[in-house]
C-alpha cells in the first residue's frame, strides 16, 4: 500500500502540469491511498474551495475511521519530507504528518444521508501546491462527487489560472499575430516567384495557418480559464487546430527531408512507411494529450497515458530524421556518378543544415522546454512556454528560409569556376551523420 502513494509522489516531482479551472470529477469505488487531483501556484491571496457530496466509503474489513480520509495540500519544499515519513513507517497516514496543510476529513461530513460538504480555505503561505486526496483506512473503497475550485484573487476577481501562467493568454494572442504576420510575407514570397512554387510550398503555407490558429484558440481557451474557469468550448478547438498542426508539422518535415516536389515528384516506398507510421502515432499522441489535458491526474490511467504520450512522441522523432539521413546519403551516392559536383554539394550542405536544424529544435522543445518547466520558480513558469514560442517561431522561420521558392536558388545555382573546387570539397568531406 505504502508503494503507492511513493510513487505517486516521486511523479509529482517529476511532471509539470499546473491546471486551476473548475474541475467537476465522479469517483466510484476508488481504493487509492492517494489522489492527486490539482496542482497549483497561489499568491498570497490563493483560495482553495472543495465540495463534496454523494460520499460512500465501503470496507471489507472494519468500519474505516472517518479521520483517516480527507484532503490535503502539500507544497513543494514538504514533498520530499513526506516521502521520508512514508518510507520510514509503512502503516504511516499521510494525514498524520506536519508537513502537510490539511483541510478536511471525513469526519467533517454532514450525518447521512446527506454526506456532503462545502467549504473555501484561505491559502496564507504563497507557494506551488498540490491537492491530494488520502485514504488510509485499509481495504476500503471510497465513492464521491468532487468539485474544486483553486484561484487567486485580484481584488475581487478570480483568476482561475495559477500564479506562474496568468499570462498566458497575453503570451499565445501575440505569437498568433507574429505566425499571422509570417502567412503574410510567406505568400508575398509565394507570388513573386511564381515559376518556382511547389506543392511542398503550399503545404507550408497551411502549416503555418495551422499554427497561428492553434494559438490564437489557445489565448482564447486560458483567457476564459482565467476569468471563468471554464474554457466555455475553446478547448475543442484548441486540441483540434493543435492535432492538425502537429501532424502537418512532422508530414512537412518528412516530405522536406525526402525532398518531395521540391527535388523530386515522387516518394520512395521507405518514405510512404515512414508517413504511414508518423501520421497514425501522431493521431495517437494527440488523442493521449487531450485525455490528460482535460481529465487531470485524477484518473487511474493518467499514469499510462502519459506514458503512451511520451513514447509516441520520441518514435515520431525519431522517425522524422530518417528521411533526410536517407536524402544525404542518396545525395552522395549520386555525386559520385552524376559529375554535378557544384550542385550535389549545394544539395548536401542545405540537407545537412536541415538535419541540424531539426535535431536542435527536437531537442529544445523536448527536452530543454522541459527542463525549464522542472526548475523554474512556480511564478515563472511562464518562461519556459514563451522559450518554447520563440524556438518553435525561428524553427519555422529557418526553415521556410532554406526551402523558400527562388527562381534563381543559391543552393542550386553555382557557376562553372566553382564545379573544380567543389568536386574537392565533395571527395574532402564526407557528410557523414
Amino acid at each position: 500500500m505504502t508503494k503507492l502513494p511513493i510513487l505517486l509522489l516521486l511523479l509529482l516531482c517529476l511532471s509539470s502540469f499546473t491546471a486551476g479551472e473548475i474541475k467537476k470529477l465522479k469517483i466510484r469505488s476508488d481504493n487509492r491511498p492517494m489522489i492527486l487531483f490539482e496542482r497549483f501556484g497561489f499568491t498570497h491571496t490563493g483560495q482553495t474551495s472543495i465540495s463534496v457530496s454523494s460520499v460512500s466509503v465501503i470496507s471489507t474489513v472494519t468500519s474505516p475511521d472517518a479521520w483517516r480520509l480527507g484532503f490535503f495540500l502539500l507544497s513543494e519544499e514538504s514533498l520530499i519530507q513526506v516521502l521520508i515519513e512514508l518510507q520510514q513507517n509503512p502503516n504511516f497516514c499521510v494525514l498524520d504528518s506536519n508537513y502537510i496543510q490539511r483541510l478536511f476529513t471525513f469526519r467533517d461530513l454532514s450525518p447521512p444521508p446527506n454526506s456532503s460538504f462545502d467549504l473555501a480555505y484561505p491559502v496564507t503561505s504563497p507557494n506551488e501546491y498540490s491537492l491530494f486526496f488520502a485514504n488510509c483506512a485499509p481495504e476500503s473503497k471510497v465513492s464521491m462527487d468532487v468539485r474544486t475550485e483553486l484561484y487567486n484573487l485580484d481584488g475581487r476577481v478570480k483568476d482561475y489560472l495559477s500564479a506562474g501562467l496568468t499570462q498566458l493568454p497575453t503570451l499565445y494572442f501575440l505569437f498568433s499575430l507574429a505566425y499571422f504576420g509570417f502567412l503574410g510575407v510567406w505568400v508575398l514570397v509565394c507570388l513573386k516567384n511564381k515559376k518556382s512554387v511547389h506543392r511542398i510550398h503550399g503545404l507550408m503555407a497551411l502549416l503555418v495557418v495551422m499554427k497561428a490558429l492553434n494559438l490564437l484558440f489557445a489565448a482564447e481557451d486560458k483567457h476564459y480559464v482565467k476569468v471563468t474557469g471554464t474554457a466555455h468550448g475553446w478547448d475543442v478547438l484548441f486540441y483540434i487546430f493543435q492535432s492538425m498542426r502537429v501532424v502537418l508539422l512532422f508530414t512537412v518535415i518528412v516530405l522536406i527531408g525526402t525532398g518531395w516536389s521540391f527535388l523530386k515528384p515522387f516518394l520512395q516506398e521507405r518514405e510512404k512507411k515512414v508517413l504511414m507510421i508518423v501520421i497514425p502515432l501522431q493521431v495517437l499522441a494527440n488523442v493521449a494529450s487531450v485525455v490528460i489535458g482535460e481529465t487531470g491526474p485524477f484518473i487511474k490511467d493518467w499514469v499510462t497515458w502519459n506514458q503512451v504520450f511520451l513514447i509516441v512522441d520520441i518514435i515520431c522523432c525519431c522517425a522524422i530524421i530518417f528521411p533526410i539521413v536517407w536524402s544525404i546519403r542518396s545525395l552522395r551516392e549520386t555525386s559520385k556518378t552524376d559529375g554535378k559536383a557544384a550542385r550535389n554539394l549545394a544539395k548536401l550542405t542545405l540537407f545537412r543544415q536541415f538535419y541540424i536544424v531539426v535535431i536542435g529544435y527536437l531537442y529544445f522543445t523536448r527536452i530543454v522546454v522541459f527542463a525549464l518547466r522542472t526548475i523554474s520558480a512556480y511564478k515563472y513558469q511562464w518562461v519556459a512556454y514563451s522559450a518554447e514560442e520563440i524556438v518553435s517561431l525561428a524553427f519555422y522561420m529557418v526553415m521556410f528560409y532554406m526551402f523558400r521558392p527562388v527562381e534563381k536558388n543559391e543552393y542550386f545555382v553555382l557557376d562553372d569556376e566553382e564545379e573544380e573546387a567543389a568536386a574537392l570539397a565533395l571527395r574532402d568531406e564526407e557528410f557523414e551523420l
